[in-house]
């Protein structure tokens, strides 16, 4: 059976829709009978949430996993939707870095832990906000990197700093992590500030900038109250088309690779 692709959708910056863009294109996925995993890595939870879960607290989860309580295909929560299941998180997580700090190859927990499946297509890492150590478990675990930047001032703060983390982990415990793309959330077509941080973007990453670009929609924010992702709590929306986009052309990159 083949290993899954698996992605670590990272940025340092908060807020840049790293959850939204889990969620939704995970969503977007198993509807095309894709068997998906979501790992919940942040220890705030939105991904679990957002799929109308609750965080865990003592119970499996994403933490006990990592720390080797727990098998991970025993821990493994239905979402509701077919195909598409989660690894919760648990506040648990915000002492990783001060329990792993002296740990001896702490940095391979996570892919320990993964290696042990192998019937899921894609498996998706939702990092948390800054380089620590479930960032660093998610990149040495992970085949690809997508990287969510929103359409606002700075939006390439903190972008530097992952992509040099990126480039150490390849030279010293992933070297065939690659970056799958980056993909530009919260555009206000109306601001000229929007289109010129995506022209920004696109002149200094050129094609691994995606072409779906994911608009400012009042209905990606309202969605996870719901505990839906916006796919399903408005298909139609062009929120929710965006992410069939961006799903369209994460296999289409997929098959580019496979066909060499």
């Amino acid at each position: 059976m083949n290993k899954p692709t698996i992605f670590a959708v990272s940025n340092q910056k908060g807020g840049v829709g790293k959850t939204t863009t889990v969620v939704n294109l995970a969503t977007a996925l198993s509807a095309l009978r894709k068997k998906i995993l979501i790992v919940d890595l942040d220890p705030q939870g939105n991904a679990t949430t957002s799929l109308g879960l609750k965080r865990q607290m003592g119970g499996k989860s994403s933490y006990s996993v990592l720390m080797g309580r727990d098998q991970i295909s025993e821990s493994l929560l239905e979402t509701g939707i077919p195909y598409l299941y989660i690894l919760p998180a648990s506040q648990e997580l915000l002492g990783v870095d001060l329990e792993l700090a002296s740990v001896d190859r702490c940095q391979f927990f996570l892919k320990s832990a993964v290696s042990q499946l192998d019937d899921f297509d894609y498996i998706f890492f939702d990092c948390p906000p800054a380089v620590g150590m479930l960032t660093m478990n998610a990149l040495v675990a992970a085949t690809d990197v997508i990287i969510p930047i929103q359409c606002e001032y700075l939006a390439l703060e903190g972008v530097a700093d992952l992509l040099k983390t990126i480039e150490k982990v390849r030279r010293n415990f992933n070297p065939n992590l690659k970056i799958k793309g980056i993909c530009m959330t919260m555009f206000d077509g109306r601001s000229n500030l929007s289109k010129s941080v995506v022209q920004d973007v696109r002149n200094y990453f050129g094609p691994l900038v995606f072409e779906t670009i994911v608009p400012r929609n009042v209905r990606i924010p309202e969605a996870p109250s719901h505990g839906k992702p916006v796919m399903l709590y408005d298909f139609r929306s062009v929120g929710a088309q965006s992410y069939v986009r961006l799903a369209k052309e994460v296999l289409d990159r997929e098959k580019e690779v496979k066909n060499g």
